[in-house]
Parts: structure tokens; C-alpha cells; sequence
């Protein structure tokens, strides 16, 4: 049996398990390029701190470069998993020959802006005269290797949206184990610093890059990747379904400039290196969760591309109630045990007791943020991309960037840490409505056509 027709048939429990299992590790894995690299950088000798706090600075853009890929990948994907619901092969490979066209005209646009303007946007993102040296280093060899980030990314969504996820995985993880072997080389042995760490990700990249291309031109995939002539209806439906999951992604470089340049004001640089690590830290609690719901999201669109309600409504169910375990299960170690976390980062003792101190706080919202991230992946997954637009600007643009220019206002530099939990707190409890009340229509609906 093909791997998309088991998302049909296979029993539930073992093909969710099936499919979230790889996707997670894959999630977990795909940290480990911006992780690894902080750590062996907040490690070095004489000034890692600073080069800690410049390459954290870099944070927005390289969030915005993968927001880019997600506006294609995770727009495109669910299109096609519905085609192959509805036994369209040739319509589903034709939706990710769009997407891969859109990816390679993003990375040209984008490694060309922020090549030359990437000083007065460093600056603008919170860096210091301190910190200029080490943000420009490591994001002028980053940009350079922006379209294998673009393709490794964007096209994997394919491949696990088609129940390939064991190959998605190995693709993540192929990059990860040569950035983790180059990473000490570079930095260290060749004593290359943070351009070191930037080297070691883009060879990495590349490698990704060139393991999913060749997968979807091989006979295992299900789907074939070729050139194709841009088609702009199927451009507009990606995109249409693009923006939520680029909204969510690229609003995550603006929160990181606000918190930053307040922090920065507010606060100092022992602040901005605080939240560099704090950030950290919510890619290793959020990104296992959205691994679980990228593994489970095509077993709801191929469902519903079939009509089958029943499975589709037994899948949302379970995709909720183990989401809110993760994030239950991770947020609570950071709650009551933050120096596990923050000792990863660095030897400092002054920035690991700042960040002891705020990270309570600042994660008390994200214990329950499963139920946010669950009822957006199924928005995503069924096609519905005026709700999942809404969503994803309600938590950040609406939300949680007015409370962290309000908050220290009145507050001090500790109101820019408390507007997250916030912000969480009422995001989740609306997105959990809106999730009853749409599923509801869209169930009827099924019921109605079947």
C-alpha cells in the first residue's frame, strides 16, 4: 500500500503515531541548527556573550527566511494532500511544482534585500555597537546559502504531506549531523568564530537541499517534482492558505525586534542575551508540538479530500488532547525548573540567574498553547484560510506586540516578559471557540455532499 492511501485506512492511533514520531524528531532536529550553533557560541572564549547576544539579534531574519518557505511549503502541501484524497495525482504534483517556483523566487529576492540592507535592519532588530560585528558576521554567510534553506524546508512539507515521513525526517536529520560535526571544527579548530557556525549551517542546508530534491524526482515519491509554468489560480490558493502559516512565522521576527530593541532599552544587553535565550528555549517547547501537528495534518486534509468525516473528526480530537500534553509536560519544566534550560546556554552566572528568574513568567501561557497550535494545523489542514489567517495575527500582531510596547511603560523592563503569557492565555481561549464552532459548520457540511 502507497504511503498516501494509508493515511485513509491504517488504524488511527498507530498511523498518527507513524507519522507525528518522525515529523517530531524532525522538528528537533531542525532546532539544532540555530540551537547547536548558540550554544558552541555562548561558549567560546573572552567575549561569548556578546557574540551570543549579535547572533540572536539575527534571529528575525533567518525566522523570516523560513516564514517565506512556509508561505509555499505549508501552503502548498495541504492543496496537494486533499488532491491525493481525491485520486488527483497530476493536479497534487502540479500544486508543489507552483510552490518550488515560488521558493526559488524568494530566495533570490530575499538574499539580494537583505544583502544590502542587512546593517541598518541589524540595527533596527536591536544590535549594539557591541554586538554589530558578530550579527553582520554570521548573517552575511547565512544569507548566502538562503535558497538551500528555501528548498529544504519548503519542498519537505511534500514529502511528509504525502505520509513520507520517515523520508522527511532523514532529511532534516542528514543536515543536522553535519552541522553538529562542523560546528566545533569551525568555530573552534579553525578558529572561525560565529562565521564558523555560519558555514557549518549552510553546508548543511545544502545537503538537506539536495537529499528532498532528489526524493521527489525519485519513482519513492508519490509526488514528482518538475519545472512547470507558473499557473495563477493555483498560485492564488497557495498563497491564499500561505499567508496564516507566514503570518505565523514572519510576525515571529517582529515580536523578536520589539522585545529586543526594548529589552535594549529598558533593560541593557544582559537583557537582550536573556531573551536570546528564552527564545531558544520556546523553539525547544513549541517545535516538538508543531512536529506532532505537521505529522498528523495530512491524515485530516487527505480525509477530507475523501469525505470521510468520521476520521477526520476522531483525528482533531486526538491531535488536541496530545498537543496540550506536550506543552503541558515541557512549559512545566520551565516553570519550575528553569536553570535545566538556561544552563545550556551559557556559563554566565549574572544571565543565568536574569533568566531563571523571568522564565516562570514568561512561559506560564505556553503550558496550554497546544490547543492554539492543534486547532491551527487543522485549520490548515482542511483548507481554511480566512480563519487561519485570523489566528495567526490574533496572538502576535493583535495581541502580543501592543502589550510589550504597553507593559514596561508601566512596568518596567519585567512588563515586556509578562505581555507573552498574556497574550497566550487569551489567543488560546478564542482560537478554541472559533475551532468548535468552525469544525461544526464543516461537518455538516461533509455530512450534507456524503
Amino acid at each position: 500500500m502507497r504511503n498516501d492511501e494509508k493515511l485513509g485506512t491504517a488504524p488511527l492511533g498507530r498511523l498518527m503515531l507513524s507519522l507525528a514520531l518522525p515529523t517530531v524528531l524532525a522538528q528537533l532536529i531542525n532546532v539544532l541548527y540555530n540551537v547547536v550553533d548558540r550554544i558552541y557560541i555562548g561558549h567560546m572564549q573572552g567575549d561569548g556573550n556578546l557574540a551570543l547576544t549579535g547572533v540572536g539579534v539575527t534571529l528575525p531574519i533567518i525566522t523570516l527566511i523560513a516564514a517565506f518557505s512556509a508561505f509555499a511549503g505549508a501552503g502548498g502541501a495541504p492543496l496537494a494532500a486533499i488532491e491525493l484524497g481525491k485520486k488527483d495525482e497530476r493536479k497534487a504534483s502540479l500544486i508543489m511544482g507552483n510552490s518550488a517556483w515560488l521558493l526559488v523566487f524568494f530566495s533570490i529576492v530575499l538574499t539580494i534585500g537583505f544583502l544590502i540592507f542587512k546593517i541598518p535592519i541589524l540595527h533596527a532588530f536591536g544590535a549594539s555597537s557591541k554586538t554589530i560585528t558578530y550579527a553582520n558576521d554570521y548573517i552575511t554567510i547565512y544569507l548566502l546559502g538562503t535558497i538551500f534553506v528555501q528548498l529544504a524546508l519548503g519542498l519537505n512539507a511534500f514529502i511528509s504531506g504525502q505520509g513520507a515521513a520517515k523520508a522527511a525526517m532523514l532529511s532534516v536529520l542528514i543536515g543536522a549531523v553535519i552541522n553538529i560535526v562542523l560546528d566545533p571544527i569551525f568555530i573552534f579548530a579553525l578558529h572561525l568564530g560565529v562565521r564558523g557556525a555560519a558555514f557549518a549551517t549552510v553546508i548543511s542546508q545544502f545537503v538537506s537541499a539536495v537529499w528532498v530534491v532528489s526524493f521527489l524526482k525519485s519513482k519513492r515519491s508519490v509526488l514528482y517534482l518538475k519545472l512547470v509554468r507558473p499557473d495563477k489560480s493555483l498560485i492564488l490558493k497557495i498563497a491564499a492558505l500561505g499567508i496564516a502559516p507566514f503570518v505565523m512565522q514572519s510576525t515571529e521576527s517582529l515580536v523578536t525586534i520589539t522585545f529586543n530593541t526594548g529589552l535594549q532599552r529598558y533593560g541593557g544587553d544582559l537583557y537582550v542575551g536573556s531573551m536570546s535565550i528564552l527564545m531558544s528555549i520556546m523553539q525547544l517547547i513549541v517545535i516538538p508540538v508543531n512536529g506532532i501537528t505537521q505529522g498528523v495534518q495530512p491524515i485530516v486534509s487527505y480525509n477530507y479530500g475523501a469525505g470521510n468525516r468520521l476520521r477526520v473528526k476522531e483525528t482533531v480530537i486526538r491531535l488536541v488532547s496530545v498537543c496540550l500534553l506536550g506543552t503541558l509536560i515541557l512549559a512545566g519544566v520551565a516553570i519550575f525548573c528553569p536553570s535545566i534550560y538556561a544552563s545550556m546556554f551559557t556559563n554566565d552566572a549574572e544571565l543565568v540567574a536574569l533568566t531563571c528568574r523571568i522564565m516562570p513568567i514568561f512561559f506560564l501561557g505556553i503550558a496550554i498553547f497546544g490547543i492554539q497550535a492543534a486547532c491551527q494545523a487543522t485549520f490548515l489542514a482542511l483548507g481554511q484560510a480566512k480563519v487561519s489567517l485570523f489566528i495567526a495575527t490574533l496572538r502576535k500582531i493583535i495581541l502580543l506586540i501592543p502589550l510589550a510596547l504597553i507593559l514596561p511603560k508601566f512596568l518596567g523592563v519585567k512588563g515586556i516578559y509578562i505581555a507573552e503569557p498574556v497574550s497566550d492565555v487569551i489567543s488560546v481561549i478564542v482560537t478554541s471557540v472559533l475551532c468548535v464552532i468552525t469544525l461544526k459548520r464543516i461537518f455538516s457540511e461533509m455530512e450534507d455532499k456524503s
